[in-house]
């Protein structure tokens, strides 16, 4: 099998040309996706795709609603849990759905340290417990110019970090995935440097958006979509969510990030959602909804601009990508 690095990927590696060409295909996904009221407490029983989830998988009820939950329409959770990047199971979008089975998402732990006051290690079954979980409808935008509408689940990323008492030299937050060539075997390919690592500034960690994502569509997160716990932080591209973390420290310097330390030319560290700034190898001022056949407009910051835009007041946002 081929794989490519990241740096060598094109634009047409992105999207297969005879998923594009399925148009009929795409209107009845998009025909599923819509969602109806649950017994659960989640608006899921009476959706024709909840028949498609996971019946294995551990369900989560009463669930809180956010007030900062977008209205639009969800993608199918078949879209969302078989289009994924996640190369720690290979490069095609296909990939993780296919392969992450492999990944044992229990026991698992995260590692906190750094500049905080009560750092050590925490278990998913106290950190699912930490704070309330919600259920947040968030638009998720990918560089490659793709995007879908999400139902995650868990709670704001505030509510775990400010347990550890962060200090005042605790300038960012960096986060690593998992490194274990048996349960994610494309860290056995030079795709990437392993482990993934990425970072968030304090205020952008600290800020009520960005969600410990925990599970999506009503249940605890699927394996191919950062099992058990990533980050969700809807006004970035997506390549800053970060999936199956193990490890969180808290550090006075900006950290090196995984895609950042790949490609600086074309991947910045703050990842800002910002049309008017193109990749050099395609467009980002519109992008392609899955589950749409035509393109629509990019929105500065994926559409959070009145939430978030003041987090980078005199910034220069084209320099500082």
């Amino acid at each position: 099998m081929l794989i490519k690095k990241a740096a060598d990927l094109r634009e047409s590696d992105v999207t297969p040309k005879e998923t594009f060409l399925k148009r009929r295909d795409f209107l009845a996904v998009a025909g599923s996706a819509a969602v109806g009221v649950a017994t659960n407490g989640f608006g899921l029983a009476g959706s024709p795709d909840a028949c498609a989830q996971n019946p294995a998988a551990q369900k989560l009820t009463n669930l809180k609603k956010s007030p900062f939950s977008t209205d639009e329409k969800l993608n199918s959770y078949k879209d969302i849990t078989t289009y994924n990047n996640f190369y720690e199971f290979g490069l095609d979008k296909a990939d993780p759905g296919k392969y992450a089975h492999t990944l044992k998402p229990r026991p698992w732990s995260v590692v906190v340290e750094g500049q905080c006051g009560k750092p050590g290690t925490y278990h998913i079954e106290d950190i699912m417990k930490y704070a309330p979980l919600e259920e947040r409808i968030y638009r998720l935008r990918c560089v490659e110019a793709w995007s879908m509408v999400i139902p995650w689940i868990g709670y704001p990323l505030s509510e775990f970090l400010k347990r550890f008492e962060p200090t005042t030299k605790a300038k960012y937050v960096e986060f690593r995935t998992l490194v274990d060539t048996k349960q994610m075997p494309g860290q056995t390919e030079p795709a990437l440097n392993w482990p993934y690592v990425e970072g968030l500034r304090m205020d952008e960690a600290m800020h009520p958006l960005t969600l410990l994502g925990l599970g999506l569509y009503g249940e605890v997160m699927p394996n191919q979509n950062g099992a058990p716990i990533r980050l969700v932080i809807p006004w970035k591209y997506g390549f800053k969510s970060i999936k199956s973390i193990v490890r969180v420290r808290f550090v006075e310097t900006e950290p090196v990030n995984t895609w950042k330390q790949q490609q600086s030319s074309e991947y910045g560290f703050f990842a800002n959602v910002n049309p008017q700034v193109d990749h050099p190898r395609w467009t980002q001022g519109s992008e392609r909804r899955l589950g749409e056949f035509f393109r629509r407009k990019t929105l500065q910051f994926n559409g959070y601009g009145d939430q978030v835009a003041s987090l980078y007041t005199g910034m220069d946002l084209r320099k500082f990508y």
